[in-house]
C-alpha cells in the first residue's frame, strides 16, 4: 500500500549518559532533505542519523530532534555546567552603546537586553564527558523513524481510498463515452443526409458518398485506443497503489497521472460531441484532483 509523507514519530531510550528523546516530523517533498537539531554531544552523530533516516523515509521533508537528558536535571540536582563569555559581552555593550550615541537613542543597556544574545552563554566544553554510543543513537533514531512510517502508512491507506474513488469515476465517464460514442456518428450521417438533401433540391441523394463520408469521419473520431490506453494507466494506477514494495511510488503514480491526462486531451480533441466534451472535463477534473493527492504520497 502506498504512505503519505506527513506524519509524525517519537521514542525514547534510557542509557548510562541519560535519556535520550527522538522527535520526527515529516511533510512531503519532491526529494529527501533533513532538518536535523541534534544536543551539543550528539553533533558528532549528525551524518550517520541523517543517513539512518534517509533509509526508513526514503522521501519527504524531514524535521528530526534528539535530545540527551541528563539524570541530575530530572532529580534537581545542578544541571551541565554554563560558561559566560564574558569578554565578548563586553564588546557587544560596548557597539551597542556607541550606536546609542550615534543615533542618539533612549533607553537603556541592560542584562535583560545582553541576554538575548544567544553565544554570550554556552555550557562548559564536554571533550572529556563520555560519549553516547552511537548503537543507542541508532536505535532512537531508527524507532522514532518506524513510528512516523506507521503512521505515514495510517494516512496513505485514506489516501488510497480518496485516489480509488476518482479512478471509478474516471471509469465510470470512460463508460458514457463509450455509450456515447457510435449515437455521434449517427447523428452526424443524418445531419449529412439532411444537409445535402437541402442543397440537391429534389436531385437523388448518392447514398454511397455518404456511407463514405461516414467512414471517414468514423476513423478520424476514433476514440478506441485511446480509450484502451487510459483504463490500461488506471490499471496499473490500481497494482502500483497496492503493490507491497517498500519502494516510494509517488512519483511513478505522478507520471501515472500526466499520461490520463494527455489521453483525456486527445479524447476531447476527437470528440465533436457536446455530451463526450462534458464527460471528457469531468476526466480531467478527477486527473486533477489525483495529481493533488499523489504531491504527498511517498
Amino acid at each position: 500500500m502506498i504512505r503519505s509523507m506527513t506524519g509524525y514519530g517519537e521514542a525514547e531510550l534510557d542509557t548510562p549518559l541519560g535519556r535520550l528523546r527522538a522527535e520526527v516530523r515529516s511533510v512531503n517533498h519532491r526529494y529527501f532533505s533533513a532538518n536535523l537539531r541534534l544536543a551539543r554531544r550528539l553533533e558528532r552523530y549528525e551524518p550517520l542519523v541523517r543517513e539512518w533516516l534517509r533509509g526508513v523515509l526514503p522521501r519527504g521533508a524531514v524535521s528530526f530532534t534528539l535530545r540527551l537528558e541528563m539524570p541530575g536535571v530530572e532529580t534537581g540536582a545542578p544541571g551541565p555546567a554554563l560558561q559566560v563569555d564574558a569578554a565578548r559581552a563586553a564588546r557587544y555593550l560596548a557597539a551597542l552603546r556607541a550606536l546609542q550615541q550615534e543615533l542618539q537613542l533612549p533607553g537603556e543597556i541592560d542584562i535583560a537586553l545582553l541576554s538575548r544574545f544567544g553565544d554570550l552563554i554556552s555550557p562548559v566544553d564536554e571533550e572529556g564527558a563520555a560519549p553516547v554510543p552511537a548503537e543507542l543513537v541508532e536505535r532512537v533514531t531508527l524507532a522514532a523513524a518506524r513510528s512516523a512510517v506507521a503512521m505515514r502508512s495510517q494516512e496513505g491507506q485514506r489516501l488510497a481510498t480518496d485516489l480509488d474513488g476518482r479512478l471509478r469515476a474516471i471509469e465510470a465517464a470512460l463508460d458514457r463515452i463509450v455509450e456515447r460514442a457510435p449515437a455521434r456518428l449517427v447523428v452526424e450521417r443524418d445531419r449529412i443526409r439532411r444537409v445535402v438533401s437541402e442543397l440537391l433540391a429534389g436531385i437523388p441523394l448518392d447514398e454511397d458518398r455518404v456511407t463514405r463520408e461516414v467512414a471517414f469521419l468514423a476513423e478520424r473520431w476514433d476514440v478506441s485506443e485511446e480509450l484502451v490506453r487510459l483504463r490500461s494507466h488506471i490499471e496499473l494506477f490500481r497494482v502500483t497503489m497496492q503493490s507491497a514494495t517498500e519502494e516510494p511510488v509517488g512519483k511513478r503514480l505522478s507520471f501515472l497521472s500526466q499520461e490520463m491526462n494527455r489521453e483525456a486531451n486527445t479524447i476531447g480533441s476527437k470528440a465533436n460531441d457536446a455530451l463526450i466534451e462534458h464527460q471528457v472535463i469531468a476526466i480531467k477534473d478527477e486527473v486533477e484532483r489525483l495529481r493533488e493527492q499523489i504531491e504527498n504520497v511517498e
